[in-house]
């Protein structure tokens, strides 16, 4: 079954990792190997919310999303984004961008470089907002109890998540023109510019929640009249095999579906940058990382089994709040593309370590681990 759903995954891996090795050496390994790691780990999370209402889904809609719908969501989003971006803040044509990095890397390197504040700061306040909203929403499984608990009293604050994200704009963007007018100036212009990008980013989060938020709202309302038909087909005698939604529901389904790889692409994408500008070895790391998002989401639906780990999400998002900060201090400061993606892995393994452990303890006590879903859950660290 594993080799099965995760064939064509392996294969792309190993192919992925040997071409960086001719392209750039064991230091070019080196990063796509951790790029894969960190978008796998990213990722795993949005192939567990692909799988939940997936598998609500008749076997034509599941192909579709599989297919056409990874196609256009996961590949266009993590292997074509990278290079509009590029070409966006380096004012350059998506096809002179992608010829500048093959044909010459330093020029490219150059062009990135300069354009990274703008880069960093849109990024940086994209997966801010993903970490606040996330950290700041009061769940039944917590994972540091001791820390959010109390953040999720303080997320009953209306639009704090914007806010907190605004001040730290505004004190990256102030102290960015404070040293570059201790520097001479020489990126005194650019202070507007970092400004400016954080806002965007804030105001894309803010595009794709709202998009989200409307056909989550549209699939609810779907699944309800789906539901209200099933009772009316039981008063009558009539029996009804499980819902497998299709037509007019499905389709809002997979609009969702779309918007969601869409807003989980972007930490992927922007947290990149934050490892490497090489566009070659980002294109790598992210399209073996876009595969395992195919190959997690089929296992998951096929396996029937979303809640085994239930910290990972924690992680992932503790990881993305981190990449969210690297990106905000690399506006003015350098930091090894190594410790920035180590710190990703370490968190994502320590919240599948937890819960491994959770597991372990809850059979331990009688196998209640389903009752304890259901409940306020911490690891207790």
């Amino acid at each position: 079954m594993v080799l099965k759903t995760f064939g064509w995954s392996f294969a792309v891996t190993a192919l992925g990792l040997v071409a960086a090795v001719f392209y750039g050496g064991w230091t070019a390994f080196g990063i796509v190997a951790i790029l894969s790691v960190l978008e796998i780990s990213l990722s795993f999370d949005n192939a567990v919310v692909n799988a939940g209402i997936l598998k609500k889904m008749n076997a034509f809609w599941q192909k579709i999303f599989l297919t056409v719908g990874v196609l256009i969501a996961v590949f266009g989003m993590r292997l074509v984004f990278p290079v509009v971006i590029v070409a966006i803040s380096a004012q350059l044509g998506p096809i002179e961008a992608v010829d500048l990095a093959l044909t010459d890397k330093n020029r490219y390197q150059e062009l990135v470089t300069d354009a990274h504040p703008a880069i960093a700061a849109f990024g940086g306040m994209f997966l801010l907002m993903i970490f606040l909203d996330f950290i700041f929403e009061d769940r039944d499984i917590k994972w540091l109890n001791w820390l959010e608990r109390p953040l999720a009293k303080l997320g009953k604050v209306d639009m704090l998540s914007v806010c907190i994200a605004l001040i730290v704009l505004i004190v990256s963007a102030l102290t960015f023109a404070a040293n570059a007018h201790q520097h001479g100036g020489a990126h005194a212009d650019k202070a507007e510019t970092v400004l400016l990008s954080g806002i965007a980013g804030l105001i894309t989060y803010m595009i794709v929640g709202g998009l989200s938020g409307y056909f989550e709202d549209k699939l609810e309302e779907e699944e309800e009249r789906e539901h209200e038909e099933e009772e009316e087909a039981a008063k009558r005698g009539k029996q009804r095999s499980a819902v497998t939604l299709a037509g007019k529901a499905a389709f809002f389904m997979f609009l969702y579906l779309e918007v969601l790889d869409a807003s989980f692409s972007f930490d992927g994408v922007i947290g990149a940058f934050a490892i490497t500008n090489d566009i070659v070895l980002m294109a790598l790391g992210l399209g073996i990382g876009a595969m395992y998002v195919r190959s997690l989401t089929v296992y998951l639906v096929r396996q029937g089994t979303l809640d085994d780990y239930v910290y990972l999400e924690h992680g992932a998002h503790y990881a993305i709040g981190a990449l969210a900060m690297i990106l905000l201090v690399t506006i003015q400061y350098q930091i090894n593309e190594i410790i920035t993606g180590l710190v990703g892995v370490i968190l994502i393994g320590w919240s599948f370590w937890s819960s491994v452990r959770r597991n372990k303890a809850l059979e331990e006590a009688g196998g209640e681990a389903g009752s304890g879903d259901r409940t306020e859950v911490s690891s207790g660290v």
